[in-house]
């Protein structure tokens, strides 16, 4: 599976690695992804999402029933 988050879409982004002498070279920046077990009690099963730390903050603050659904509703498969 891709290095993407399933709530917020975040994907790795390209940069450069500056030495000390200021010499570049390519680089990613990943996103801080954790593989998570969610209860979805009013389907009343476990479900386990690839989401960022900020993913997570997302799911506390509008709830995992919203946020289910939002992204169904956008086609992603759960």
């Amino acid at each position: 599976m891709a290095r993407v988050c399933q709530v917020t879409g975040k994907v790795p982004v390209s940069g450069n690695s500056v030495s000390h002498s200021n010499i570049k070279t390519k680089r990613r920046f990943l996103p801080n992804l954790q593989t998570k077990r969610f209860f979805l009690a009013e389907e009343d099963k476990w479900i386990t999402l690839k989401v960022s730390s900020e993913g997570i903050r997302t799911i506390n603050k509008n709830g995992l029933f919203i946020t289910v659904k939002k992204l169904r509703a956008e086609g992603v498969k759960i």
